[in-house]
């Protein structure tokens, strides 16, 4: 039937109202986009966990992955790449930093891979990252990590609101031998865990992993980016923090291996020992990144003036 719309004599066309488009990425690929506009978590990878070398060594935690959830990202309007950042490595047994995570990326929104855990050689401190790594049992500085007694820095590069948090310190003079926890990621993640005094003899004080954030992107209130546990010399054995950390490995007894942080999670990796053979370091868990597209509105022929004007002034209207 025809119409006036705007002095343009064309045909009435029913709205068609396309649903929210939710489209996951749990490795690297290409996103094409469907509207102006689009939603995104984006998730780093997280830290692995670090080993030092003295005696009875006890390496800190791993951060979690950058979190960050980015609403009205402009669409590029062509397919373009994603990037969902690799977890790192943690150190051997021998000692060492753990490896950062790997960054996730789309379109201009980038998430920083989480700091290693605190280590020697290479230095005590934790990494810099999306969330810093824990702090590790000596007490030794080089340019790139913090020294012990220092907040191991998240959130670097920062970002508003922040995509990390602080790695935890070890405890200074602690005689049973307890590294930090790394830190959780987003802002409603949570600082590591300082590592505590023993609670009984023959404990260790623990250094847990900072809790992670919750996101309901996957369709489910889901809780990622949990950071990695200090190791210990003696049990209860450091907790990984919510949001997927790997628990912290353990000297003794018969030496516990560390906890991997979970995939597609960006958690970090728990700390190691460096008993040969056992308390091994945990590697970080792989980022995700998950994109949200609002409903849009599609039609073939002529369509209203007003109604098209309305429909791009709010971001429903598509050209593909």
């Amino acid at each position: 039937m025809a119409s006036s719309n705007g002095g343009i004599v064309g045909v009435d066309n029913p709205a068609v109202l396309n649903p929210e488009l939710t489209t996951t990425f749990n490795s690297s690929g290409t996103f094409d986009p469907a509207t102006p506009t689009f939603d995104a978590l984006v998730i780093a990878g997280g830290g692995g966990g670090g080993v030092e070398n003295v005696s009875v060594g006890v390496g800190g935690g791993g951060g979690a992955g950058g979190f960050r959830e980015v609403t009205g990202i402009s669409s590029p309007g062509s397919p373009t790449p994603v990037t969902v950042g690799a977890g790192g490595a943690g150190a051997p047994h021998t000692g060492g930093v753990g490896s950062s995570g790997g960054n996730s990326v789309v379109g201009s929104v980038t998430s920083t891979g989480g700091g290693g855990g605190g280590g020697n050689p290479g230095g005590s401190g934790g990494g810099y990252g999306g969330s810093g790594g824990g702090t590790a049992l000596q007490n030794q500085w080089l340019p790139t990590y913090n020294d012990a007694g220092i907040p191991i820095n998240g959130n670097t590069p920062p970002t508003s609101p922040p995509q990390g948090n602080p790695g935890g310190n070890r405890l200074s003079g602690n005689p049973t031998n307890a590294s930090g926890g790394g830190g959780g990621a987003g802002s409603a993640g949570q600082v590591g865990g300082v590592a505590t005094s023993p609670s009984a003899p023959g404990e260790s004080g623990i250094g847990n992993g900072g809790n992670g954030a919750p996101s309901t992107y996957s369709g489910s209130d889901v809780t990622y980016a949990g950071g990695g546990g200090g190791a210990a010399q003696f049990a209860p054995q450091p907790q990984g923090g919510p949001g997927g950390g790997g628990n912290g490995g353990l000297y003794t007894p018969a030496g516990t291996n560390a906890g991997a942080g979970a995939t597609n999670k960006g958690a970090g990796g728990g700390g190691g020992t460096n008993q040969p053979g056992t308390g091994l370091s945990g590697a970080g868990g792989s980022g995700v990144v998950i994109i949200k597209e609002p409903s849009y509105i599609t039609a073939s022929g002529v369509w209203d003036m007003n109604a098209l004007y309305d429909n791009v002034k709010a971001g429903t209207w598509t050209n593909a």
